[in-house]
């Protein structure tokens, strides 16, 4: 498992590497624009390069992208979904760029809107993404459920990507809080081993290929998006350790995107922590 964190490209993309290594991360997760902003950052050959030399003299063994949160891919306003679209493509060509090991996406909104029909907006706006682009992959996040967001259930996850064409290149992220926050008890490793076991049935395991942790402020079936500081949370340690030593996720980037004691995100302290619960939960499955 490829422990990490989400890290801010602030003064250039090879700081991203830095700040993840200052963390003691073997995965970083980046936003490749500013996430409240349109505006595409512009980068260049001699960003990407520096980006790919830092990263090959690091401890960082995968990078992650997260699409911006503008982003609703099914909306109903047309200027929102090209919108949407032009940002996912922008994203998917600097995940090429640099190598990444996906972009991940939140796959949007039906507001009040019919679900069905908000799903095949996104997946028509999704394969018209990956059309527009080559090779790097794309993750769907699993979300909390608050506000008509997509994705909720692994019903959800699976009907976006069949409505999206179904390509290979289509994957899944699932992150710990939204899971529980949207009813899936992962709070013990027989709760998660129970919820894998349906993801495999609805969805498919050879889909996944990316996790964020994080450990939730509100409790199960709250369909509310709140992040926690891990082990201070819903989960607590016991649920934190179970999702860090689930023998499925081995190999997987793991970013984590809490907001840290001080609100300013996930610290080195707590990527620390992350590989001691990581080792006590494989220590209790006697691995």
């Amino acid at each position: 498992m490829l422990i990490g964190a989400h890290v801010s490209p602030a003064g250039g993309l090879a700081k991203a590497v830095e700040r993840g290594v200052e963390r003691g991360c073997r995965a970083i997760q980046i936003f490749n624009q500013s996430p409240r902003m349109w505006r595409p950052t512009r980068y260049g050959e001699e960003d990407f390069a520096a980006f790919t030399a830092a990263k090959l003299d690091s401890s960082i063994e995968a990078v992650m992208i997260h699409a911006v949160y503008l982003l609703n891919c099914a909306s109903e306003d047309e200027e929102i979904r090209a919108k949407s679209v032009a940002s996912l493509v922008h994203s998917l060509r600097v995940g090429e760029a640099i190598g990444a090991h996906c972009v991940v996406l939140h796959p949007g909104s039906a507001l009040r809107g019919d679900v069905d029909a908000a799903i095949e907006r996104a997946g028509w706006a999704i394969q018209e993404a990956l059309d527009m682009t080559d090779h790097c992959p794309l993750h769907l996040e699993n979300t909390a459920g608050a506000g008509g967001t997509l994705g909720r259930s692994f019903e959800e996850l699976a009907a976006l990507i069949e409505a999206a064409g179904g390509g290979r290149r289509l994957g899944i992220c699932l992150d710990s809080c939204h899971l529980l926050a949207s009813g899936y008890d992962i709070r013990t490793a027989d709760g998660l081993e129970a919820t894998l076991e349906e993801c495999d049935r609805v969805v498919g395991l050879d889909r996944l290929g990316s996790l964020h942790f994080n450990d939730s402020q509100t409790p199960l079936h709250s369909n509310r998006d709140r992040h926690a500081n891990i082990g201070q949370g819903e989960l607590g340690e016991e649920g934190c350790m179970a999702f860090l030593s689930e023998p499925r996720f081995e190999g997987l980037p793991l970013v984590m995107e809490t907001p840290g004691p001080d609100k300013r995100g996930t610290t080195a302290a707590e990527v620390r922590y992350a590989f001691e619960l990581r080792e006590r939960g494989l220590a209790a499955r006697g691995i």
